[in-house]
């Protein structure tokens, strides 16, 4: 599942917690502070989450003494290819969400996913480019550098390398990035965290979080597009 990027949850150079087996405790202990410290943000709904986040990876990474790479910002081989694909799987993606996973969680939670916020959209076109510009920049980087570049590592630091804390890791970030959607009601919570699993997914696949971060910004290109051209969406059946 992982990549040659990938073999380190922390990667980078300069100081940096040892291995599982060898880890210095103060480097758990902030480790497990800064986890904690991230779980209360997205919770208690801290100022914009994600970008308290990104103040605690940027502080993280300074006390660490590490380089961004360390949270997966690894150059892609050939980025224009990387863009191609992760255009495409963002439009297979919107598909199976709309025909599949959310009109699914629409009938077995008996709700629609609050999208009301969007409903002004339709049409309006210089509303269209302002959405766009903050869902690349505040969504697309900002979330992906929190959630699936810092939280994800730090999860990774601190519950070590093995298949079953990948697992864990991918599982609690993504559960906190569902929660980070709580104004879309029970459906927009579920999406997001299923969401969030697959854009880890995509950082340990390619072994740089840009992929994730290409195709979040595509993924939300397109639905901004949709409301822009016919309104809210809520699934195909």
């Amino acid at each position: 599942m992982t990549t040659k990027a990938e073999t380190s949850p922390s990667g980078g150079t300069g100081a940096r917690p040892p291995g599982r087996s060898g880890r210095r405790p103060w480097w758990t202990v902030l480790t497990l502070v800064e986890v904690a410290a991230a779980t209360v943000a997205v919770v208690a709904d801290w100022f914009i989450p994600s970008l308290v986040l990104v103040v605690m990876a940027g502080v993280s990474l300074v006390v660490r003494r590490q380089r961004p790479s360390s949270l997966g910002f690894h150059r892609p081989a050939h980025p224009w290819r990387l863009a191609g694909r992760m255009l495409a799987f963002a439009a297979g993606w919107t598909l199976l969400n709309v025909a599949l996973l959310i009109p699914v969680t629409n009938h077995l939670s008996g709700q629609r996913q609050d999208v009301s916020a969007f409903a002004h959209l339709e049409g309006d076109l210089g509303l269209l480019a302002a959405y766009l510009v903050l869902s690349w920049v505040v969504a697309a980087l900002a979330e992906e550098t929190a959630f699936r570049g810092y939280l994800l590592t730090r999860l990774r630091d601190l519950l070590g390398g093995g298949r079953a804390a990948v697992v864990a890791a991918v599982v609690l970030s993504s559960a906190l990035f569902g929660l980070l959607h709580t104004e879309q009601g029970v459906v927009g919570v579920v999406a997001s965290a299923l969401g969030g699993v697959v854009f880890a997914l995509l950082r340990l696949w390619t072994g740089t979080l840009w992929a994730p971060v290409l195709a979040h910004g595509f993924d939300d290109t397109i639905g901004f597009v949709w409301f822009y051209l016919f309104g809210p969406f809520y699934g195909l059946w």
